[in-house]
């Protein structure tokens, strides 16, 4: 029987502040890293008691089967992490690295979803695990995007360079929407066969995507900007920055345009600009403070319900192997799609090698990778790269955030020495 849609959120905040309260009083882990093991663990434990006594756990097995996880982060959340994240980011900062920062969003995302189902495709069937080339692909489109929630949460307490810490921040925003629109891509083309492909128009309908996604939010962004500016109704300007980000994301599906793409253009445009109209008032930051707290409070959600899909996954035991396979892939695929970059165009990009290894480990996956595979239809192909996305996201929010610090910290250290 399912569960009503308010007894499902009541418990999802419920649980939420239970295993924020469990981290920030006894673990005391960085947010994000702590939030996850809890609900992890919680998890774990929920499938032990549910096999022991089936009863014992029913509500937390009947939260985690109530959440529709895909859609709840793809067309709910998604929007409003997007343009936190987006209005948010330091835009002088940003001009400065633009140019590493889009071709890392674009260039990269495409040489590592090639890279990475290239050398899946090849290390599984070492293993004897046969699994297509295009499907391979399909894996490495919605792995290879960095999550923009789980790398805002780890380097927000990293010792991080502004340099590198905005080129990381940047590309994970732009890189979610190239990423989304290839995933759509090779979908598409999956479930026509390759023969019926007009490869052309596809390749249209993609830049159409992107660049039209991307006009359509600076618009509405510099409008949202405007209106915002005239007016000193704090409650009203909540108003217009909550409608802008509603209403780009409704009006980039009724135009089949990219939301993320969209959602980010209309942030970094209304944010750029201060809405306050004289030096006595203080609207934009307040107004950064509002989709601070927005960010910080769906960041928690989010992340307790990628713990809690553990439970929906029982199958998990069986993927182990594949699970490995990936982590090493997706690590390799992203340092090749990092060096080839700077090795052509490295005068432009203003990156030196040094920084390869720490923008590879600081890529980190999170809950938009699990809601595409989710998203996956029925297939012989589908639990075996929900698993192993569920494994690399999984190892990349814990194991790389809390390691960076010290990956960091020991480059530098490294390169002070050489001088």
């Amino acid at each position: 029987m399912p569960m009503d849609l308010f007894v499902v959120i009541a418990l999802l905040v419920t649980v939420s502040a239970i295993y924020s309260y469990i981290n920030a009083r006894f673990i005391k882990l960085p947010g994000t890293i702590g939030i996850i093991s809890v609900a992890i663990v919680f998890s774990i434990i929920t499938i032990v008691v549910d096999k022991l006594n089936p009863g014992a756990a029913k509500y937390l097995n009947a939260l985690s089967k109530g959440i529709n996880f895909s859609g709840i982060v793809l067309n709910i959340m998604l929007g409003f992490l997007l343009f936190a994240g987006s209005f948010n980011l330091n835009t002088q900062r940003l001009k400065k690295e633009m140019h590493p920062v889009l071709i890392l969003s674009t260039v990269g995302v495409i040489l590592s979803t090639i890279i990475f189902g290239v050398l899946f495709y090849y290390a599984a069937s070492l293993f004897q695990v046969n699994i297509p080339l295009v499907y391979c692909f399909l894996f490495g489109a919605l792995i290879s995007p960095t999550d923009p929630v789980a790398v805002g949460a780890i380097i927000k307490g990293s010792k991080l360079p502004a340099n590198l810490a905005t080129i990381i921040h940047g590309e994970s925003l732009f890189n979610d929407g190239i990423g989304l629109v290839l995933f759509i891509t090779i979908l598409e083309i999956i479930e026509s066969g390759s023969d019926h492909v007009d490869f052309a128009k596809a390749a249209l309908l993609f830049l159409r995507e992107v660049f039209g996604g991307i006009a359509m939010g600076m618009i509405f962004g510099f409008i949202a900007n405007r209106l915002m500016k005239s007016i000193t109704d704090f409650q009203t300007i909540v108003l217009v920055s909550l409608g802008l980000v509603m209403g780009v994301s409704v009006l980039a599906e009724v135009f089949h345009l990219s939301i993320p793409l969209s959602v980010v253009a209309a942030g970094l445009v209304s944010g750029n600009r201060s809405i306050n109209i004289d030096n006595k008032e203080h609207s934009h930051q307040s107004l950064e403070r509002f989709w601070m707290l927005i960010d910080e409070m769906l960041n928690t959600i989010l992340f307790v319900m990628i713990g809690l899909q553990m439970i929906n996954l029982p199958f998990l035991k069986n993927y182990w192997l594949i699970g490995g396979i990936g982590i090493l892939v997706i690590l390799l695929a992203r340092w090749i799609s990092i060096m080839l970059p700077i090795t052509f165009l490295r005068r432009s990009l203003d990156i030196n090698y040094g920084s390869i290894n720490i923008l590879t480990w600081a890529g980190l996956r999170g809950g938009i990778s699990i809601a595409l595979a989710l998203s996956l239809p029925i297939t012989p192909y589908r639990h075996l790269i929900l698993s192993g996305s569920y494994f690399i996201v999984i190892f990349s929010i814990i194991v790389q955030g809390l390691t960076l610090s010290r990956l960091i910290n020991f480059s530098y250290r490294k390169t002070e020495n050489t001088d």
